[in-house]
């Protein structure tokens, strides 16, 4: 029973085989046949060649017109074929390298072992400029039947992509009724608006032109808004032009019952609603995203700040070196991409993994050695350690200066690229979600690992009382060391996190992070680690939120937008000097 139904198996894929290669051959030779028109004399020949070739559904056509745009094809007894390469002899005579035009495999030619032919048997499909831009165009079109979402995605933007391309009317009309992923069939119809809202016009149809006008606003299409903005402005010009027209006057400010016979008051009120839906959407969408960004820009203050945090509060060193610390985590996920070999062509994500306790640890290390040489003899006394430290890291910019250069590149894992779209056009980067959940699991290991070990009860005993905690039994001067080890480890966590979303430099520290993260320790209460959540995330929000705001043309900006939030949160502190969640109990008297 078993050899028979192997038979029948055996058979049926011998069948399924032959069927294939049936229709693969048949469309190999219709392919052929419409590249071969690309040689007629007739141009109105070519451009059906070409847009044929288009809406054949065979994936293989995008890079022939592509070829065939670029000037890489030529006719050859009889047939069309691909110019790779150009060979000189020993006489300095040319010979063209050709493949074949579907399969890639080379053409041997008669010039002795060479696979060349000489340039006077070739004839050049030449294509003129409109013929390369309709082959740009049509290319797309090949990229509708594609089985892979993000290519047929791009096809379709591009076909609705001004002026439009009509051939793929009937396609784009297909994809938006029946295709499975919800946001081409969204793009789809977005692009068929497009397409016909170039085809339409107030003069000729214009029941059909509001009402593409109306939908686009609907859609909140942010494709459609330059293209409306541009009908209504060349609206209002015609406003202007009105004999009674007034400097200032609005489009709603006009009377319907003057301009009905010109139509200006119905079309301009339907395009200015439409603007105004889709620049009103995009709004609530960038709220949304700086938001969003805020919101990995305070985890990586979080990340900073509790370190500093933990060692001032339990030592009362300000230290200013902290910056480099987190550096030198970028540093060492950059040495952990270069053992691994990740390139975005030769991709090894596995590197970001190993780079995770690589970078804490090397932070951790360079950490205990400063504490071990200069801190240890600085323990209350805020400005000495601050001056120390502050040269330090200067120390520790010069050599990464010098051992990298000024600037240095962090590739991303490929499961870090891109995002996902939780909105119309919100799209959520994977890399700040792994932020914002690294940034989680190190508070919430930090929280265990002060609340339930014994080096957690150590720390806090040390820190509410030290003389107490010597007395007990407790070697403070190892606390201080481990725990100053551990708070410069989690700043390389910090670090190792930045390379997903921010460049780095040997001075990225010192210029972009020690601040803000001295401000979310002051803003939310020294040794208080909900208070350094609560202050970074509303510190990184807040200057997302500051950013793009502006007057007229003037936008704050990064550099404003720093100084404003130090200047709210000086003004907070004047109300609450011990921050967010002052120390109670015992802290509050250290």
């Amino acid at each position: 029973m078993r050899r028979i139904f192997r038979i029948i198996s055996l058979i049926f894929l011998q069948l399924i085989t032959v069927v294939y290669l049936c229709f693969a051959e048949a469309d190999d030779t219709f392919i052929r046949s419409e590249t071969l028109k690309l040689a007629d004399e007739d141009a109105s020949t070519r451009r059906a060649a070409i847009m044929t070739l288009a809406q054949s559904g065979d994936l293989r056509a995008e890079a022939l017109l592509e070829s065939y745009r670029l000037g890489e094809l030529y006719l050859w007894n009889g047939q069309v074929v691909r110019c790779t390469d150009m060979v000189e002899d020993e006489d300095f005579n040319e010979f063209y390298i050709l493949s074949d035009l579907l399969t890639d495999e080379l053409i041997l030619g008669a010039a002795g072992n060479r696979a060349g032919v000489p340039l006077e048997e070739l004839e050049e499909l030449s294509p003129s400029r409109a013929e390369r831009r309709t082959a740009h165009s049509a290319k797309f079109l090949v990229r509708l039947s594609s089985p892979d979402p993000e290519v047929r995605i791009s096809g379709v933007k591009k076909c609705g992509d001004p002026p439009g391309i009509i051939e793929a009317v009937s396609q784009l009309e297909e994809i938006a009724q029946n295709d499975p992923v919800k946001k081409i069939r969204y793009v789809a119809q977005e692009s068929l608006l497009l397409i016909r809202l170039s085809q339409t016009s107030r003069e000729h149809d214009p029941q059909a032109h509001l009402e593409i006008v109306r939908e686009l606003g609907k859609m909140k299409s942010l494709r459609g808004l330059p293209r409306l903005q541009e009908m209504f402005d060349e609206l209002m010009v015609e406003v202007e032009a009105l004999p009674d027209f007034e400097e200032g006057t609005d489009i709603e400010d006009l009377d319907p019952a003057d301009v009905a016979s010109l139509g200006i008051y119905k079309y301009g009120i339907a395009y200015k609603y439409a603007v105004n839906q889709i620049n009103s959407y995009q709004g609530f969408v960038e709220g949304i995203g700086n938001i969003f960004r805020g919101l990995s820009l305070g985890s990586v203050l979080i990340l900073m700040a509790l370190g500093l945090a933990i060692t001032f509060g339990l030592m009362g060193v300000i230290n200013m070196a902290h910056g480099e610390l987190m550096m030198i985590g970028a540093y060492a996920t950059f040495e952990m991409q270069r053992l691994f070999g990740h390139t975005p062509d030769s991709p090894s994500d596995w590197y970001y993994v190993a780079a995770l306790p690589v970078s804490f640890l090397t932070a951790a290390l360079i950490g205990y050695v400063i504490e071990v040489l200069v801190v240890r003899h600085l323990y209350r006394r805020p400005l000495e350690s601050l001056l120390a430290t502050w040269g330090i890291g200067l120390i520790l910019i010069q050599l990464v200066r010098i051992r990298y250069g000024d600037n240095i590149g962090v590739n991303a894992p490929t499961w870090a690229r891109g995002g996902f779209e939780v909105l119309q056009d919100l799209i959520v980067p994977y890399s700040r979600c792994f932020i914002i959940f690294l940034c989680g699991l190190c508070v919430l290991l930090i929280y265990y690992l002060m609340n339930y070990t014994k080096l957690g009860l150590r720390v806090r005993a040390t820190m509410q009382n030290r003389n107490m905690a010597n007395s007990m039994g407790v070697n403070t001067q190892r606390v201080d060391r481990y725990t100053f080890a551990f708070g410069s480890g989690i700043a390389g966590v910090a670090g190792y996190a930045w390379t997903l979303i921010g460049g780095v430099t040997p001075d990225m520290g010192q210029t972009n992070f020690i601040i803000d993260s001295f401000l979310v320790v002051v803003t939310g209460g020294v040794g208080e680690l909900i208070g350094v959540i609560c202050a970074g995330l509303g510190i990184g929000v807040l200057m997302k939120m500051i950013e793009p705001l502006g007057i007229g043309s003037l936008v704050v900006g990064a550099i404003w937008a720093k100084i404003l939030l130090l200047i709210i949160i000086v003004g907070f502190i004047q109300f609450k000097p011990a921050g967010l969640f002052a120390p109670k109990g015992r802290l509050s008297d250290v």
